[in-house]
């Protein structure tokens, strides 16, 4: 994500549904002060079981229909829009909605892809929607930033940070969280959820390494000892500490990539009830 006084390039997904609304509202107020181009994206792929002599008739449909849609989204959005220096720019694609997403970072340099937690379906037995699920599973580099159904923009003046300090962190894998951080001088709060009473050798290089990345920002280390799943820490944090973004690192064998398989909200206990910036690496 760029810093200082560069466009940013925002890819906005939707599917016309409320949730994706409330997405888009709360990626364009985050950046009202900052030069934009927002790209709204509208995925029209068809199922393979649907490909048949008709299909070309069915596509073109679908494709009119998108059209008219983004048309009126976009008419929406600009009319009520005070920042000149926000453009906004709509595609349609035929490829299923992670590979459109994919497409689209790579031909238009993406920064920040923001989306909502659940599509038009709305299956609130689900942690996300399953195409948000699907999209933070597949994305090997970048940043998404979920935004809970129905959320009220509250500026992210306080941003959580979990990590257990077993890995080290780059530059360039921070930087997504460093740019949020600077957007609104939010402060960082580092959450550490221990199981040992003492940080190991290495944890506590890495410990370090975190002081030296955010040298600048305003931060701070909490430690919460390990009582429950993480999960259900991570949340109350968030709610004891009025967070208003969490931020966590995906990697194969993240908190996140073990979320992500666990499908029942009931069975994991947690659900995202502030904005949640996933940085993939």
């Amino acid at each position: 994500m760029k810093t200082g006084l560069m466009k940013r390039q925002i890819l906005l997904p939707t599917d016309f549904s409320d949730n994706a609304w409330s997405a888009i509202a709360y990626a364009i107020k985050l950046f009202k002060n900052e030069e934009c181009t927002f790209y709204i994206l509208n995925s029209i792929a068809l199922k393979a079981s649907t490909m048949s002599t008709s299909a070309t008739k069915v596509l073109r449909a679908m494709e009119d229909n998108a059209r008219k849609e983004l048309y009126e989204l976009k008419n929406q959005i600009e009319t009520s829009e005070t920042n000149t220096g926000h453009e906004f720019i709509t595609i349609i694609s035929t490829l299923d909605l992670y590979d459109a997403i994919e497409v689209e970072m790579e031909k238009n340099h993406i920064d920040l892809v923001v989306m909502g937690t659940k599509g038009a379906t709305g299956a609130k037995e689900f942690f996300f929607g399953s195409n948000t699920v699907k999209t933070i599973k597949r994305m090997n580099k970048g940043a998404i930033l979920v935004v809970p159904d129905e959320y009220d923009y509250v500026t992210p003046r306080q941003i959580a940070f979990p990590t257990d300090f077993n890995r080290n962190f780059s530059e360039e894998e921070l930087q997504p969280l460093k740019v949020m951080a600077a957007l609104h001088n939010s402060k960082i709060r580092i959450l550490h959820i221990h199981e040992e009473e003492k940080l190991s050798p290495k944890q506590e290089h890495h410990f370090d390494c975190l002081i030296n990345h955010f040298e600048g920002f305003e931060y701070s280390f909490h430690w919460m000892p390990d009582y429950s799943t993480k999960e259900r820490e991570i949340k109350e944090f968030v709610e004891d500490l009025e967070i208003d973004m969490l931020c966590m690192v995906h990697t194969k064998h993240s908190c996140i990539a073990r979320i992500t398989h666990e499908p029942v909200i009931n069975k994991i206990g947690f659900k995202p009830i502030v904005p949640f910036l996933v940085i993939s690496v």
